[in-house]
């Protein structure tokens, strides 16, 4: 997994000539990590050259232990605070009281929404005041991503926003984490490639696109809500 790809040095100075351009020509600039493997790459690259990029982290409330953990282990390396935005907890209360803590499951609209709450706007708050934000996102993540720009302009937040990964492959990100012996959420190491909310990430099976176990259950082919197939057959999703 650590193999060196063609290009490889190359890309990575582009990387790092990005970030530096971020932090000098679009302060106060924010980098917003998920804490899985991309963006453990872009928080070693910014805390080891001492950039001037501040890093923060949504905690949905619903994350798994192992990503918690990282915020810990981002402390221990590198000696640095990673800011944490939380949800209006009024929200939260409305919406579990309205249609229960796992009410995401039952249609897209309700999964939605609560990703709205808890993710949407502390991510508004984060970015409040600033010039820029920098996220891990790849182009091979996905196909909604190939045409991924390493700069955007961000009207919805008036912002410029850069993806310096875009070009990266997840040979480069893994050769990196391994090189430069950068710590990483160990839910990838049991086919975790995409790591989001615990109750909407599972793990993937051999030959699944990357972002496979990210909100499995939303089958466009699927007119029942909450199905997803576990090898091959329909199977309700538990909800206790």
């Amino acid at each position: 997994m650590s193999n060196q790809q063609p290009g490889f040095d190359e890309r990575l100075a582009t990387t790092q000539s990005i970030l530096e351009k971020i932090a000098q020509e679009f302060s106060p600039a924010v980098f917003a990590s998920s804490l899985a493997a991309e963006d453990m790459v872009l928080t070693d690259l910014i805390l080891r050259n001492q950039l001037s990029i501040g890093i923060f982290s949504l905690e949905t409330g619903r994350l798994h232990a192992e990503t918690l953990g990282m915020i810990d282990k981002i402390k221990s390396v590198y000696g640095a605070d990673i800011t944490l935005y939380k949800p209006a907890q009024a929200a939260v209360d409305q919406y579990v009281t309205q249609h229960g803590l796992n009410a995401f499951y039952d249609s897209v609209e309700m999964r939605k929404e609560c990703c709205r709450i808890r993710k949407v706007e502390p991510l508004n708050r984060a970015l409040a005041g600033k010039k820029a934000w920098v996220t891990g996102q790849r182009r091979s993540q996905a196909a909604t991503r190939t045409e991924l720009a390493v700069q955007e302009d961000d009207v919805a937040h008036g912002m410029q926003k850069f993806n310096p990964l875009a070009d990266w492959s997840e040979e480069d990100v893994w050769h990196y984490i391994r090189s430069n012996n950068v710590p990483y959420n160990p839910l990838h190491d049991k086919s975790y490639p995409s790591i989001g909310c615990e109750p909407c990430t599972r793990a993937i099976q051999p030959g699944e696109d990357v972002r496979a176990g990210r909100w499995w259950w939303e089958n466009p082919e699927s007119k029942e809500c909450g199905l997803h197939v576990v090898d091959g057959k329909l199977v309700r999703i538990n909800k206790a």
